[in-house]
């Protein structure tokens, strides 16, 4: 019985190598094309960004900061995170302009009254 089993695998695996071959190709293709190129095309985005950084620019780090550009440097950026509070880091830490402020919708005016109602208590 086991001796059957051993001549069914012998007999199934003389496939082809330009199948093996051509399988290899497609997954090296469809890694290519979801994993690859999307990263490819995020660094490009962010260096863009790098370089199209300037004074007065609000932006956010890594690090979830949040300051206006101060000082470019060729390595470093000068942030305002606060009046008169200004750090040093470097350009590759900026991850995107502008503020999480300007995404939030403003509140309306029923829920300046809960707010106001929950102060008064």
């Amino acid at each position: 019985m086991a001796e059957s089993f051993l001549m069914l695998a012998q007999a199934g695996s003389g496939s082809s190598p330009l199948n093996t071959l051509v399988l290899l190709v497609g997954l090296v293709a469809i890694m290519y094309f979801v994993m690859i190129r999307p990263q490819q095309k995020q660094m490009k985005e962010h260096r863009t960004l790098l370089a199209s950084l300037k004074k007065g620019d609000e932006v956010v780090t890594t690090g979830g900061m949040l300051g206006k550009i101060h000082l470019v440097d060729e390595r470093t950026v000068t942030l305002e995170i606060a009046s008169g509070v200004r750090i040093r880091v470097l350009k590759t830490s900026i991850s995107a302009k502008g503020t999480v402020a300007e995404g939030a919708p403003a509140a309306t005016s029923e829920e300046k009254k809960e707010e106001k109602k929950k102060e008064e208590k």
